[in-house]
């Protein structure tokens, strides 16, 4: 997509229907620990999945350069964006290993260091493999770094832009690292079930990081581009996957994720407490705002921009603070659940 600063929108790879059919396999598990693991294992499958065929389409583009690898490349780049924002809730376990969750999404970003990296990549005369990879930081390890050279407005008019020689050797490196930390975090989740099933406290671990997504999610992701935090100014740029003019659907396949891996885990332990009737609540909630979002653009910056339209997001704004008070108001005090600090609490 030479010049162009949008992805063309795709099918999203889960919708409300799939998420509610997925839902009965809940029998499948004996306990709600049980069951968020396995749906969490899914997740990471899918995961591992999509950044294998995000590798395989850089590479077949690459080899052979034309409009319809180039569309297959941004396709395949929002699919395994989209499944790491299923999965970006989980907080704990092996995501937390050697910042992991950072090595697949740099973000915020201030200070564009995405931008400053990948271009000092693309300028040295360091081979670029994997390995080169591995040890050059975050801000060049994963999903924004792959964004900017397949959607950076500035960087497509450049004699650099792919498929240029050494931006297909930085792309393919930074593609074959994250889909090996997807496979590292598969295997690592896998390894952890016998401790995550034997250890309590994981019940309450598994809900607070639920609740910290949904936090980060309306304040810094939603919010603060909005002009609802911090300086008070609408700026689309504050969004992450602004580039590719995905913010919007980041947001959707994280909600989207939470609805899929673990929903059906709650379900199972509000029923347990005597408290299904939340869960209803909570499934209300959820089709409220998958229901707005249905109805977006892919990107924010049509809304922000546009007074109307920031209309339309306010709404999708307030159904996500609807969905975030029944979790952690309504639910959490029900199951004793006592929120923890996270990152959006204050910088």
């Amino acid at each position: 997509m030479p010049g162009s600063r949008r992805f063309g929108r795709i099918t999203r790879s889960l919708t409300l229907a799939a998420a509610i059919t997925a839902l009965p396999v809940a029998a499948l598990a004996d306990t709600p620990r049980e069951r968020w693991h396995q749906d969490i294992a899914t997740g990471y499958q899918q995961l591992a999945d999509h950044t294998q065929q995000l590798m395989d389409a850089g590479d077949g583009y690459c080899q052979g350069p034309d409009a319809s690898g180039r569309r297959q490349l941004g396709d395949a780049w929002l699919q395994a964006f989209e499944s790491w924002q299923q999965v970006r809730f989980v907080e704990f376990g092996p995501i937390e290993q050697d910042s992991l969750a950072w090595q697949f999404q740099f973000w915020p970003d201030a200070k564009n260091l995405v931008a400053r990296k990948v271009n000092y990549w693309l300028s040295a005369e360091t081979e670029l493999n994997t390995a080169t990879i591995d040890g050059a930081g975050v801000a060049v390890q994963g999903f924004p770094a792959l964004e900017f050279l397949l959607a950076d407005p500035r960087f497509q008019q450049s004699e650099q832009a792919l498929p240029a020689e050494r931006s297909c050797q930085l792309f393919n490196a930074i593609s074959s690292h994250t889909h090996a930390n997807a496979l590292e975090l598969q295997q690592q989740w896998q390894a952890m079930k016998p401790h995550y099933l034997a250890t309590d406290d994981y019940t309450h671990g598994t809900i607070r990081s639920a609740m910290n997504a949904l936090e980060i999610l309306q304040d810094r992701r939603m919010g603060a581009p909005m002009g609802l935090r911090g300086s008070g100014r609408r700026n689309p740029y504050l969004a992450d996957a602004w580039r590719s003019e995905t913010s919007l659907a980041g947001i959707r396949a994280s909600i989207e994720g939470l609805q899929r891996y673990f929903v059906p885990g709650l379900m199972a332990e509000l029923a347990a407490q005597g408290h299904a009737d939340l869960g209803e609540q909570l499934n209300d909630a959820f089709e409220e705002v998958l229901g707005d979002l249905e109805n977006a653009p892919a990107g924010m910056a049509p809304l922000i921009e546009d007074d109307e339209g920031f209309g339309q997001l306010q709404s999708i704004y307030i159904d996500v603070v609807q969905l975030e008070q029944t979790l952690n108001n309504d639910i959490a005090a029900a199951l004793g659940v006592i929120r923890g600090f996270n990152s959006s609490d204050g910088d």
